[in-house]
């Protein structure tokens, strides 16, 4: 058996190169065979969930950031919004060239691109309550209100919190944990903290958002990925992904969003 060829770090990166190319290339491929206009793209988005997806507006710092990264790779997108387990099942029956907010944790059966963004849950109480959490299991003593899908997405710890506490509650409309919380209606909310400081916006006209919180760093970030189905889809949105880093517009973009 021959032994396996050693580069050094010229050759590696004219390999480097020679591959972007390649990948650059492959849209443009597709494309003559299509007329000439860049292959387009279809991409499910979650529904409305500001700052990521502003559905009605089509723009968001999520999908400002994937159409980004598509449009460097030489595509164009076309948004389909759904809730996740309606996307999950238009991408098992390909009516659907990827998804959003997935990640190889999730069982689909996708060619995962690099993570392109992080969530990061946290949980929030008011000050005035003065309540001691350490831990996940801590959240069990106290009412607590979440997002769907929170117990399969925040690890076993957190499911058996909620499968033992009377008081635990999941929302189908993320800004009615809000207005629980600043109304005192509810001891613990539980979300990615860009999400709940967008609602705070939402409903400082309908309850004081001026009270101080205390912020309990309970969860580590979520990473999250696009899965294609095409694996050479895949490997073009990551040389778009890292392009549009390197270009400075990634970071533009979470500016853009920085408020929230």
């Amino acid at each position: 058996m021959p032994d396996p060829k050693v580069y050094g770090a010229g050759e590696e990166a004219s390999m480097r190169s020679a591959l972007w190319a390649i990948v650059l290339l492959l849209p443009a491929l597709m494309a003559g065979t299509a007329g000439g206009d860049a292959p387009v793209l279809r991409i499910g988005f979650g529904t409305d969930k500001p700052p990521y997806v502003f559905e009605a507006e089509r723009r968001g710092l999520e999908y400002d950031i994937v159409v980004g990264a598509a449009h460097r790779a030489g595509y164009e997108v076309e948004p389909v919004f759904a809730p996740l387990a309606r996307l999950r099942r238009m991408l098992a029956d390909h009516s659907v060239d990827g998804i959003t907010i997935t990640n190889p944790q999730s069982g689909d059966k996708a060619c995962y691109t690099q993570p392109y963004i992080d969530y990061h849950n946290v949980a929030i109480a008011l000050a005035s309550r003065h309540l001691r959490v350490d831990g996940i299991a801590d959240l069990a003593r106290y009412s607590v209100s979440s997002f769907q899908r929170s117990r399969d997405l925040l690890g076993s710890d957190y499911d058996r919190m909620a499968a033992s506490n009377p008081g635990y509650r999941e929302e189908a409309n993320q800004v009615t944990r809000n207005l629980l919380l600043f109304s005192g209606r509810i001891d613990v909310i539980v979300g990615d903290r860009r999400i709940i400081g967008y609602f705070n916006k939402v409903v400082a006209g309908q309850v004081d958002v001026t009270q101080p919180v205390t912020t309990y760093e309970l969860f580590q970030p979520i990473h999250y990925s696009v899965g294609f189905v095409n694996p050479a889809i895949c490997t073009a949105f990551d040389f778009g992904l890292s392009d549009l880093k390197r270009s400075g517009e990634y970071g533009r973009i979470e500016q853009t969003y920085r408020d929230y």
